[in-house]
């Protein structure tokens, strides 16, 4: 076992750097990015050709007079070409040049993947370029939200799921089995996220009553509650994103259940069980439940990954809860490169490593299985 795990382990920067890379492409080739954004704050915001240099951040353009003084020699024959970015119109090059330098894209594009490929390998992801924050202090602010959120839905999806699929596999063609699977084709039709609105619009303030808050994790003044009230109102806070989230995934994995049952209610050792005397009970927990759990609670990890990336964070977005997802989402609107392919990182870093601890599951689940005998 301790081979296959450093096989996978190895396996995984080769797939770390491929996706990267296809990512890094697509990008160069994306309309607008950091730059465009920059010129077209500037352009909103009419500030002139002529203004003063002055020190500056992501937000706060250093802008060289028009009459070239202050320029170096580069910046003097950088004014007289054309600058390759459609909203520059108007513009003095030498900012646009400018600006490139501040965000790093007057070196090639290989160089600058080359740089941030070094930078990965030590979880530095740079700064960003519109927070003025290192990447990772960001992730690491924001990781908490996401997790909580994933992990709790996760836990309820698998409670509600588990014990609905086996009553389902065992009443299969019964009224109760008819009624649950409309409710299950409603939970596959409509995605959370329409829950999500859903629920906001009914529970927090949208047309009716406002029983729950509709931003954040915790409401101001948190930190001078008592433990019990800190932990009631985190509560308060999560159930209408939890309750969204679930609804929207605990379709699959009751008809999984349901469907992993009833195919091991059907085999041979289940009747000889019956026929030995065994209670219904005994049969079905003593028996079927194992088999047909193994390729449930092995799939765990990957289950809470999935509501990770997926779910959460359209549900982080309409719930306004400042966790990875929405941090990913703004940094995609915004092109701040440094913070998508940190978070496009950590992502992918933590879907590998879960798609090998639910591989070490089935091991735990069931000894017999045994990857290193392949």
């Amino acid at each position: 076992m301790t081979a296959y795990i450093i096989r996978r382990l190895l396996l995984m920067i080769p797939t770390l750097f491929g996706i990267i890379a296809i990512n890094f492409a697509v990008v160069q080739f994306a309309p607008g990015g950091p730059v465009d954004q920059m010129i077209a704050q500037i352009r909103g915001e009419a500030v002139s050709a002529t203004a003063r240099i002055t020190g500056a951040g992501p937000g706060e353009v250093r802008q060289p007079g028009a009459d070239g003084r202050g320029l170096s020699s580069d910046q003097q024959q950088a004014s007289a070409e054309p600058s390759r970015y459609r909203g520059a119109r108007g513009l003095d090059p030498a900012i646009v040049k400018e600006i490139e330098r501040m965000f790093g894209f007057d070196k090639p594009a290989p160089e600058r993947f080359w740089m941030m490929i070094k930078g990965y390998v030590t979880f530095d992801f740079g700064r960003s370029f519109f927070r003025d924050r290192s990447v990772i202090e960001l992730i690491a602010e924001k990781m908490p939200v996401s997790i909580s959120l994933g992990l709790w839905s996760s836990l309820l999806i698998y409670l509600i799921s588990i014990p609905l699929g086996v009553a389902k596999a065992v009443r299969d063609g019964s009224r109760f089995d008819l009624a649950t699977s409309a409710v299950v084709l409603v939970g596959y039709a409509v995605p959370g996220f329409l829950f999500a609105i859903l629920l906001v619009v009914l529970f927090a303030g949208g047309s009716f009553v406002q029983w729950f808050p509709l931003r954040g994790l915790t409401s101001p003044g948190w930190e001078e509650l008592s433990l019990l009230g800190r932990a009631l109102d985190y509560a308060w806070h999560m159930v209408l994103p939890t309750i969204a989230l679930v609804i929207g995934g605990f379709a699959g994995l009751t008809m999984l259940t349901k469907n992993s049952f009833l195919e091991e209610i059907n085999k041979q050792y289940v009747m000889t069980a019956r026929a030995k005397g065994n209670t219904e009970r005994r049969v079905l927990y003593g028996h079927v439940f194992r088999n047909a759990m193994l390729l449930i609670i092995a799939g765990f990890p990957s289950a809470f990954i999935g509501i990770l990336f997926t779910g959460a964070l359209l549900v982080e977005i309409i719930f306004s809860l400042d966790g990875i997802g929405l941090l990913g989402f703004e940094a995609t609107v915004n092109r701040d490169y440094p913070v998508m392919f940190g978070t496009l990182y950590i992502f992918t870093l933590m879907g590998l490593v879960m798609q090998l601890v639910g591989d070490l599951m089935y091991t735990v689940v069931d000894p017999r299985i045994d990857f290193e005998g392949r």
